[in-house]
């Protein structure tokens, strides 16, 4: 799970073009919302089932450990390394390989994608660093005799899929709304227990992560141009005329 600059809020870039977030609030990215869901739901059906909620960001990404916690997560584990800053998708999907492994696992829950980097590879990265399967973009998850299964909802069809454990699986924002955290939940997330995790406890070389370990680079960002006023048609006969040249002239019909 990931902690995310608000969408809402005024973002925007750092001198070394990386995200600057201590500028605007941050919070537990919503499509993570949903597998933290999707791991409750699974804890209710089945015997013996505990949940670990994974982070890798700053200090103040413990905000979003505490929100899975209070939701009825079991306990955390946070890693934080000031080498980890400007660390892409790659070096994320080693981290996070990295920490799973430590703590152990049989299906690692995802969201579909994060509402910053919005990426949406990590859990495939992530599932082939591990060496296990991937079921992603489940809308549907159910765990039993040792399997995850779930359905994949496409534009013209639906698949079915399956992978014995341990896998790796992530889950869309269709597969449910996530609960609201309840006062007893809230109290009790400040007892849980967080595994605090740095690069060598992992055994990372810093020069594997961050921004001079990452695959890509950002060479130039630019404020999003000003929005300008429309073009207003008055129909007093010839507007659907109007309004059709105005679409051809920029190629939309």
């Amino acid at each position: 799970m990931k902690y995310v600059p608000d969408a809402t809020g005024d973002r925007h870039f750092a001198e070394d073009h990386t995200t600057d977030r201590d500028a605007v609030d941050g919070l537990l990215s919503e499509l993570d919302e949903y597998a933290v869901e999707q791991a409750l739901q699974i804890k209710e059906a089945n015997d013996d089932v505990e949940i670990t909620v994974l982070t890798m960001g700053g200090d103040d990404a413990k905000d979003a450990l505490r929100k899975a916690l209070s939701m009825g997560a079991d306990k955390a584990a946070h890693v934080n390394d000031e080498a980890l800053h400007g660390t892409d998708v790659m070096g994320t999907s080693l981290v996070l390989a990295k920490a799973v492994e430590q703590i152990g696992y049989d299906l690692v829950l995802c969201g579909m994608s994060s509402t910053d980097g919005v990426m949406g590879v990590l859990p495939a990265l992530l599932a082939e660093r591990l060496g296990v399967p991937q079921v992603t973009l489940l809308s549907e998850v159910s765990v039993a005799d040792g399997t995850v299964n779930g359905r994949r909802d496409g534009d013209t069809a639906s698949q079915r899929l399956s992978a014995a454990l341990p896998a790796v699986a992530s889950v869309t924002d269709q597969s449910g709304e996530a609960r609201y955290p309840s006062f007893k939940g809230i109290m009790a997330a400040k007892k849980k227990p967080v595994l605090a995790l740095d690069l060598s406890d992992l055994g990372i070389d810093p020069a594997d992560v961050g921004l001079a370990g990452a695959w890509s680079a950002v060479d130039e960002v630019a404020e999003r141009p000003a929005r300008t006023a429309g073009t207003v048609v008055k129909d007093e006969g010839e507007g659907g005329r109007q309004l059709a040249a105005f679409l051809a002239e920029r190629r939309f019909v």
